[in-house]
């Protein structure tokens, strides 16, 4: 069995995780498994998580970020934040639902101009920047902290 470690994704999909889970496109299939709807509805990815001690998680995700770019994609940070082991804003989670992350990333083609977007429109519906700053930070700070290693077994699980 090869474990990959995987790295820490950009910041952007810490909100793009806690987006998903306002969206409710996180379906849990198990106490460690979920599928997550893209944003745009056209893909479901499977993701399982399961903790291997206090600081080591062993994960499958089929999203492109963990597949092709070997970092912590979006669809894995939302699992553990539901499996507890992240921590849950809900008024976050709220503000940042209904965003189409695949168009304004495409459209974009840069995450710091995506990410202002969606801070802007979460900071018109009353959640101010520096709560959403200060959540990502809390959330980027624990995944620097765990390890998590991309295991392809898990798929079948």
């Amino acid at each position: 069995m090869s474990l990959k470690l995987l790295s820490k994704p950009p910041r952007i999909k810490v909100l793009e995780a806690i987006g998903a889970i306002g969206d409710g496109r996180i379906r849990m299939v198990g106490a460690n498994k979920a599928l997550v709807t893209s944003s745009t509805g056209e893909k479901e990815y499977t993701v399982v998580a399961v903790k291997e001690g206090a600081d080591t998680f062993r994960v499958f995700s089929n999203d492109n970020g963990t597949v092709f770019k070997s970092y912590i994609g979006y669809p894995i940070i939302s699992l553990l934040i539901l499996m507890g082991e992240l921590p849950l804003d809900n008024t976050i989670a709220k503000a940042l639902s209904g965003i189409p992350w695949k168009e304004l990333n495409e459209k974009y083609q840069k995450y710091a101009v995506v990410e202002n977007i969606v801070i802007s429109r979460a900071e018109r519906l009353g959640v101010p920047r520096t709560t959403i700053d200060e959540y990502v930070n809390i959330v980027y700070k624990k995944l620097g902290l765990i390890k998590v290693y991309f295991d392809e077994s898990l798929m079948h699980q």
